[in-house]
C-alpha cells in the first residue's frame, strides 16, 4: 500500500509541474512553435526573457520557418522571434540585442514578412515601420526600414524590454525585443 501511495503522489506531482509551465515558454502550435524535435531553449544559465523583464516574446533558436529562410542554406538555425500573429519574424544576426554598442558590432535584424495569399492594399506604405515603447515607461521611438520587412540596424536608446508596433503594406503584427546593457 505504502508504494501504490508513493506512485500516486509522484504522478499528481508530475501533473503539477507540467500544468504550471509558463505559457509564454511551452508553445504548442503557435506562431513561436518549433517543428517537433527543434529545442526553441533559452541559452544555458540564462533566465527566462519573460521572468526577468516581462517580455512575452521569446527568442527561438530552432529552424528558420520554410517561408523566412530564402537565401539561407541547409539547416540554418538563427536566433529569431516572431510576431504576436506570426506574420513577421526578426532573424537577429547579433544576439543579445544591446543598447550603445562598443565593440563594433550592430544590432542587424533581418525582418522576414509571411509571404500573403491575398494582394495588398495598394495605398499602404511599403516601408516598415517600428513604433516603440519601452516597458513600463512613456518612453517611445520610431524606426522606419525602407522597402519594408528587410535587413536593418535597429538601435534603442535605453536598454530593456521594448514593445514594437509593426507595420507593414497594410499589414500589422507586435513582438517584444530585449535590448541589454552595453558591455564595457
Amino acid at each position: 500500500m505504502v508504494t501504490w501511495s508513493r506512485f500516486l503522489l509522484g504522478s499528481v506531482l508530475l501533473l503539477a509541474g507540467c500544468a504550471a509551465a509558463d505559457p509564454a515558454t511551452t508553445r504548442a502550435g503557435g506562431p513561436g512553435s518549433t517543428p517537433a524535435g527543434d529545442a526553441a531553449v533559452t541559452p544555458a544559465g540564462t533566465p527566462s526573457v519573460r521572468a526577468a523583464t516581462g517580455c512575452a516574446s521569446r527568442v527561438e533558436t530552432g529552424s528558420l520557418p520554410d517561408w523566412a529562410d530564402e537565401g539561407f542554406h541547409g539547416d540554418t538555425r538563427m536566433p529569431h522571434v516572431f510576431g504576436a500573429r506570426g506574420d513577421i519574424v526578426a532573424v537577429l544576426f547579433t544576439h543579445p540585442l544591446a543598447q550603445g554598442r562598443t565593440d563594433g558590432s550592430t544590432n542587424k535584424i533581418l525582418w522576414v514578412s509571411r509571404p500573403v495569399t491575398t494582394s495588398p492594399a495598394t495605398d499602404s506604405p511599403v516601408t516598415l515601420v517600428i513604433t516603440a515603447t519601452l516597458d513600463g515607461t512613456d518612453t517611445r521611438v520610431t524606426r522606419e526600414v525602407a522597402g519594408g520587412p528587410g535587413p536593418s540596424i535597429i538601435d534603442m536608446p535605453r536598454a530593456g524590454c521594448w514593445h514594437l508596433d509593426l507595420r507593414w503594406g497594410g499589414r500589422a503584427d507586435t513582438m517584444d525585443l530585449v535590448y541589454a546593457e552595453r558591455k564595457p
